[in-house]
């Protein structure tokens, strides 16, 4: 299925369930709002990507297109807001945080297991541009993981930021409690159309022969 045919679905799929863009889950507003402005994102690559000896940093890995092609995720969250709550989180446990990009692979359970292995703590979080993303250890199998949120379509704010206190308890040897996930049989086959397409655009940025990125991550 090419993306004329995905974009053609698109349509038809937003027509039928009344859906203006991108819809917000349970009456949570869909990206900024007058009440949560909002700035640019402005990320860098600086170099390839080093094993961290810091025990109390986290490595957040993101897809090829996050903050660049794409800037929200599939229920239009902003991107710099994504990252923010998810930074707050891990400053809340008192840990450290840094960034990097993976080029070859848009598998957000091998990108949370890269950064991992890259982090001095030994634990990463992998973040798709439509929002999906993964808790993960180092010396877990790239295809387990610690915590794993599928359904982008739920994943808001509060959500993200509890993955990054969870991911800091973690690091710092703690055992927490899941972070609450929530269930709508109806956001798969309401979104699955815009995920294929999202996640196309996510795969045309990739490259195998590029090695992963260190970023610096700005507020514009």
């Amino acid at each position: 299925m090419d993306e004329k045919t995905l974009k053609n679905i698109i349509e038809e799929v937003m027509k039928e369930m009344a859906v203006v863009g991108a819809t917000a889950p349970a009456g949570k507003p869909a990206g900024r709002s007058a009440e949560t402005p909002s700035t640019s994102l402005v990320i860098t690559e600086t170099g390839t990507a080093a094993r961290g000896t810091n025990p109390r940093e986290i490595v957040i890995g993101l897809a090829a297109a996050f903050g660049g092609r794409q800037t929200q995720t599939i229920i239009g969250l902003p991107h710099d807001q994504v990252v923010k709550e998810i930074c707050a989180g891990i400053e809340e446990e008192g840990l450290s945080y840094r960034f990097i990009r993976l080029f070859r692979t848009a598998d957000v359970g091998f990108i949370a297991h890269e950064a991992a292995k890259l982090s001095g703590s030994g634990i990463g979080i992998g973040i798709q541009s439509r929002g999906t993303t993964v808790i993960h250890q180092k010396d877990l199998p790239p295809l387990s993981n610690l915590e794993l949120f599928s359904q982008s379509p739920l994943i808001d704010l509060e959500t993200f930021r509890a993955i990054g206190k969870n991911a800091a308890k973690y690091a710092k040897g703690e055992s927490p409690s899941p972070v609450p996930v929530r269930n709508d049989q109806m956001a798969r086959p309401k979104y699955q159309a815009i995920a294929a397409l999202l996640h196309i655009k996510e795969t045309q940025l990739l490259d195998p022969n590029k090695k992963t990125q260190e970023l610096r991550v700005e507020y514009r």
